[in-house]
């Protein structure tokens, strides 16, 4: 379950959102405002998975695979990015040190 205090602390330190904001943000028919949302979990949550479950199935699936990579943090953005396919849409792990060794 995702905690809203730690997902503003977290992740909005620099906006004065509040807890409900977020979650009607969560909640909202405005792709635009859940996709800001989930940018903002995805790359700076300190519980990202776990936040993440903010959004319904088809939401998240939807911006996991709409997420680019930029060039900016592209190796710590691509890590989070590849952490949430692997978790929610069962995708490869791309991610050597995160590997199973046989």
């Amino acid at each position: 379950m995702y905690d809203l205090k730690r997902i503003n602390k977290d992740c909005f330190w620099e906006y004065d959102f509040s807890e409900d904001d977020i979650l009607n943000i969560s909640r909202s028919m405005d792709i635009k405002e859940k996709k800001f949302l989930f940018e903002k979990i995805l790359l700076n949550s300190n519980e990202m998975l776990q936040d993440l479950e903010i959004f319904n199935q088809n939401d998240l699936k939807y911006f996991i695979e709409d997420f680019e990579v930029s060039v900016f943090n592209y190796e710590y953005n691509f890590r989070r990015k590849n952490i949430a396919e692997v978790c929610f849409l069962n995708k490869e792990l791309l991610i050597d040190e995160l590997k199973w060794v046989a």
